[in-house]
């Protein structure tokens, strides 16, 4: 199952979507790289935005100590964003899955669709209990 790059996600903490995304991205990006750094320029060319932009939202999530970085440097998630940006994850594949396997859908862009418009909403309460009813209806 692979994961749309452009998803966001929804967590307790009540973190702004807009940051969700970015900590996604961040995260999806800082996989591919050795020691996890991410480059503002490859944020901006991802989210289809300007540099300018991706520089005011890294600030806004250094400010939350969700990212370290200073301007005109590499970003890295701090243990916080990391762990968020691992929920979102988690929750989109989970959704991925549900609607693959027990939805029984086929396409693969409705599927990402559906996977990341949806995301953003469950809580982890919500996927914990969607977890759950996926372990138990494939026993």
């Amino acid at each position: 199952m692979s994961k749309n790059d452009s998803c966001t996600g929804n967590h307790e903490e009540k973190i702004p979507e807009s940051y969700q995304k970015y900590l996604d991205e961040i995260y999806m990006i800082s996989h591919k790289r050795r020691g996890g750094w991410v480059s503002n320029k490859e944020l901006a060319e991802i989210l289809k935005v300007k540099p300018a932009s991706v520089s005011g939202m890294l600030d806004k999530l250094a400010q939350a100590s969700l990212i370290d970085w200073t301007p005109r440097k590499s970003i890295r998630l701090t243990e916080k964003g990391k762990k968020i940006a691992k929920q979102l994850n988690e929750t989109h594949e989970l959704l991925r899955f549900f609607f693959e396997n027990v939805l029984k859908i086929k396409d693969e862009k409705v599927i990402d669709k559906i996977s990341c418009d949806i995301e953003h909403h469950i809580t982890s309460d919500v996927k914990n209990a969607l977890k759950d009813f996926l372990s138990n209806y494939f026993q």
